[in-house]
Formats: C-alpha cells, structure tokens, sequence
C-alpha cells in the first residue's frame, strides 16, 4: 500500500556523508564471504529513506513531526552504522530504530494534548477525483484504526501486514521471543478487526 505523502529528503539537514575511507565496506576492499556488505550512510540514505518515513508515520508519529522524527532515525543510522554487523536485515535494523523514535514522539503527544497523536491525510496523488477521493478515506480509516491499537500491537501489525515480513524477521526487528510475535500479532489482527467492525457498524447507524 503506498500512502502517498510529500516527504522531505535533505540529506543534508541530517549529515554530510562519511568520507570514503570510513565507509564500513570501502570500494576495492575485498571482502571474505562470511563479511557483511554494509552499504555507504549516502546508499543507505537514498535506497531507504521511503521506508524509513513511512515506518515512523505508520507507527505514530503525527504528519507534522514525521520529517523531524525521520531525520533524527538518520542521525541514529549515522551514528551507528560501524557498528552494525548485518546479523540482521538492513530494513529490520531500520525498523527497530524506528519503533523506540516513535514511542517518544508518541509519548511526548501524549504528555502534551495540543499534540495530536492522529491527523488527517494529505491529498492523494491519484488525478481522478474519485479514486483520489476514495484512497484519501482508505488511508484515514486504516491510521483511525492503527491508533486504536498499543504499541507492541501496532509494531507487529504494521511488519506483518504492512511491510510483509516474516515472524523471525519480525522478532529480530523488535528483540521479542517468535511466540510473542505471534501472540501479538494474533491480538492486533482482533483488535483491529473489531475496531474495523464497530466502525462500519457506526457508519450503518448513521444511514438515512
């Protein structure tokens, strides 16, 4: 599902990159087989910024601090990525650091109401008015009911059906137990579909 939003991708409000001689895998270098290939901060930068962003909003972080909170997830990846060792998925290292972002931004709009937690979408991309319409009020719905679950639910909601990772990668992601992600993940998909039916069930009351 694409959500269609205005992203903001200033590489260089974050960091300039590193020069070639502190890139984890510099070019020319040779590598055994059992080496990760780490790629340069401006790769990582560029191949996942998208992913990235939309993580942090799908998780949480309201419309108008999501630009702010993707920066700061690359100033973290700046930081860190020497000590990264490729255990995992560049897209699960990613998502872990997405995830604690995104529990203070929640947090910090919980503490502060004139913060909303939720917003509404922007205009969709789609130039017929109809379709651009109807994905404006699908993306609504979905981040209306994604709100309604906790973080631990939404996390692995949103890995599961969302980003379409498997359950081990889904544990590496959040350092859970393979049980608890299925646990979890078995509880979001109930919340989330109760949500979803006392929804439509509100919209059929409402009828003429």
């Amino acid at each position: 599902m694409s959500d269609g939003f205005a992203r903001v991708r200033p590489l260089s409000r974050v960091i300039a990159a590193p020069p070639e001689s502190e890139d984890p895998a510099p070019r020319g270098q040779p590598e055994s087989d059992s080496t990760p290939v780490v790629p340069s901060f401006s790769e990582l930068y560029r191949d996942y910024f998208d992913f990235s962003w939309l993580s942090l909003r799908r998780l949480g972080v309201p419309l108008s601090q999501v630009n702010d909170a993707t920066q700061e997830l690359f100033l973290v990846v700046h930081r860190r990525l020497g000590d990264f060792e490729g255990r995992s998925s560049i897209r699960t290292w990613l998502f872990s650091i997405a995830v604690r972002i995104a529990s203070q931004y929640r947090r910090t709009a919980r503490r502060h109401p004139e913060l909303p937690l939720t917003e509404e979408v922007p205009a969709s991309e789609a130039t017929d008015p109809h379709e651009a319409t109807a994905q404006g009020q699908q993306l609504r719905l979905v981040y209306e009911l994604l709100a309604q679950l906790d973080d631990d639910k939404r996390a692995v909601f949103v890995l599961a059906e969302l980003e379409q990772m498997t359950a081990p990668e889904i544990a590496d992601a959040l350092s859970i137990k393979l049980n608890t992600v299925y646990s979890r993940l078995r509880a979001a998909r109930r919340d989330f579909e109760s949500a979803l039916a006392r929804r439509k069930t509100n919209s059929g009351r409402k009828q003429p």
